[in-house]
């Protein structure tokens, strides 16, 4: 395994790869890397020949009262894990290889990244689909992996590259839990001990909302009531409490297929998410 920080490496890598016949696989993270990411490079290296990982804290999807500066930077762990687990090369670049400019041109999605964590993080998603774009026309990857974990980003980068006809497919790969069922996360870290077990309250209030609805209730104004007494009783802050169409994210009054259940957090200082698919014959 390899890394790299400039641009000109990575497609001379990949490049190299391809002229030899490789499916190329693209992994990107911002790096502090646990098995919710190592589930992502394992799909990678078992379904492609070359797996890039991308290691890259980006400035551009963080708000000014957010995480920037704190947000962990573990690159040579981070190193010895994608190497542990077949990852070919890791892209590392500094923030001035990425933007070596002021940005001008910016890549949006409408519609789906307005509601959910897009309320309440402007610009976010513009981050996001821009980085990603970024990413995907360096590497210019057959197949990119996301996490379930982050629904939203999932389903505004798979609309992205279907409305702009991106030659790449989008694999979203299931949440990582711990084995107390918290959604593995980056941020976790940032939880004391008290904060740790009250978290668990996310996974608590997604599983009741599905077994409530696997015994047959649909209205979503009663199930998000339910799921926000389970929230608020380890006191919370809740950002949003919702049930969504799993491709549009438009919310649903009454549950009559597929679902998904999505829930967004303070505990302590750290923002939390975590999500759920439902369907009515669930078991």
């Amino acid at each position: 395994m390899i890394i790299v920080h400039t641009i000109d490496e990575v497609r001379q890598a990949v490049q190299a790869a391809r002229k030899a016949g490789g499916r190329i696989g693209l992994v990107p993270t911002m790096g502090a890397l646990h098995a919710g990411h190592g589930s992502l490079i394992e799909q990678s290296v078992a379904e492609c020949d070359f797996t890039v990982v991308s290691i890259f804290v980006n400035p551009t999807q963080f708000g000014p009262t957010e995480d920037l500066d704190k947000y962990p930077r573990t690159l040579d762990a981070d190193a010895a894990y994608c190497e542990q687990l077949g990852s070919d090369l890791i892209f590392a670049p500094s923030a001035d290889e990425m933007y070596p400019a002021e940005q001008w041109t910016w890549v949006m999605t409408e519609n789906i990244t307005e509601g959910l964590c897009g309320a309440n993080r402007p610009g976010h998603f513009r981050g996001v689909t821009t980085v990603c774009t970024k990413l995907f026309n360096i590497v210019q990857a057959d197949i990119a992996y996301f996490g379930q974990k982050d629904a939203q980003q999932a389903a505004v980068i798979r609309r992205m590259v279907t409305d702009l006809n991106m030659p790449l497919e989008i694999c979203v790969c299931p949440i990582v839990r711990e084995d107390d069922g918290l959604a593995m996360s980056s941020r976790n870290r940032y939880l004391s001990a008290d904060e740790r077990k009250r978290a668990l309250c996310l996974s608590q209030a997604l599983t009741h909302c599905k077994e409530q609805v696997v015994a047959g209730k649909t209205e979503s104004a009663a199930l998000i009531a339910e799921m926000m007494a389970i929230l608020e009783q380890q006191s919370a802050e809740i950002d949003y409490v919702s049930i969504v169409d799993p491709d549009t994210l438009e919310p649903v009054e009454q549950i009559a297929g597929p679902v998904l259940a999505l829930v967004a957090v303070t505990i302590g200082k750290t923002r939390l998410i975590d999500n759920l698919l439902i369907g009515l014959n669930d078991n």
